[in-house]
């Protein structure tokens, strides 16, 4: 008698690739839009920012324990790597936002990209096409157009330090993305090990408030915990440069929640960048899996009965 794991893997592995790529895609949308919530809610933690990434952390990695129960580490290469990027790119992303500002630190965070293209052609064999640089150049254009009224020159240090977080975004993804055969989950999970380990120093350093615990239980729980298991689920189905160019979303959702809970209106820049980062992205994804639905057509028509190949001449 087959176990419940065995069928649902048949039953994924009979429909359709489209349509598996479809559900991927919008796992990583949907991860994107509660990353989004990060700048509202942490405003709520009056704390250290390294002991707020450590609590949320542990918050979040103990959401992932109860919806896998038994992870599974096999210490390859590819698990701590992305444990050690995905660790470093957190910690490097809120030290980032001490040195300069947060507009500055996400912009140049999410020049990810370009980074998961090369790393993605030099590891993984998954090379970028036309479409996918038209789409890197239009999404890093509507970054700077949303950013465009608080951008700053200085923070030259914290500048850098946003780079080198979106470097080590762009290597977690990829090494995420290497363990498509397994699962990806457990070096999230040991990511958030050792934002806990780095954060202990800051952790007596003063106490949030009551609503600021409400708000690291949100950013546990939602923000980092449920995301990470969409995150997981999408980039095990996708391509790396289609999981990055689809989380590029998360800056944009960002001041709708601030808008939503706050009223604060994002300005006409911010409003136009938006929708070019949110019609490219799109575009991309749509172009995608009308590629993906072809391929199915014709891998389908070629297995058909009575399908044979020409004689040889």
């Amino acid at each position: 008698m087959k176990s419940p794991k065995q069928i649902a893997v048949e039953k994924e592995s009979a429909s359709p690739a489209p349509r598996r790529q479809g559900v991927a895609i919008a796992a990583i949308a949907g991860c994107a839009i509660l990353w989004s919530s990060a700048g509202l809610f942490i405003k709520i933690v009056s704390w250290n920012p390294f002991a707020i990434a450590g609590v949320r952390s542990f918050i979040g990695a103990l959401v992932i324990l109860v919806a896998i129960r038994k992870p599974r580490f096999t210490w390859s290469f590819a698990q701590i790597a992305g444990a050690v990027c995905y660790a470093a790119c957190m910690i490097g992303f809120v030290s980032a936002n001490k040195l300069t500002t947060a507009a500055n630190a996400i912009l140049l965070q999410y020049t990810a990209p370009l980074w998961v293209a090369a790393f993605g052609w030099i590891f993984l064999k998954e090379k970028a096409g036309v479409l996918d640089w038209v789409t890197i150049a239009v999404v890093l254009g509507g970054m700077v157009l949303f950013f465009m009224d608080k951008l700053t020159v200085g923070g030259m240090q914290g500048n850098l330090l946003a780079i080198v977080s979106g470097i080590f975004f762009g290597g977690a993804i990829v090494a995420f993305r290497a363990q498509k055969d397994g699962s990806s989950i457990e070096s999230i999970l040991l990511s958030h090990g050792l934002t806990i380990l780095v954060s202990i120093p800051f952790l007596w350093q003063g106490s949030p408030t009551l609503a600021g615990w409400g708000g690291l239980a949100f950013l546990g729980i939602f923000q980092i915990g449920i995301s990470s298991l969409l995150l997981s689920y999408g980039v095990k189905r996708v391509t790396a440069l289609q999981s990055i160019l689809t989380a590029v979303l998360e800056p944009i959702f960002n001041p709708v929640w601030v808008f939503l809970v706050l009223g604060e209106r994002p300005g006409p820049h911010a409003l136009i960048g938006g929708v070019v980062i949110l019609a490219a992205v799109t575009t991309r994804s749509v172009l995608s899996l009308r590629l993906a639905m072809h391929r199915d057509t014709s891998n389908q028509a070629a297995s058909a009965p009575g399908v044979t190949a020409p004689p040889a001449s």
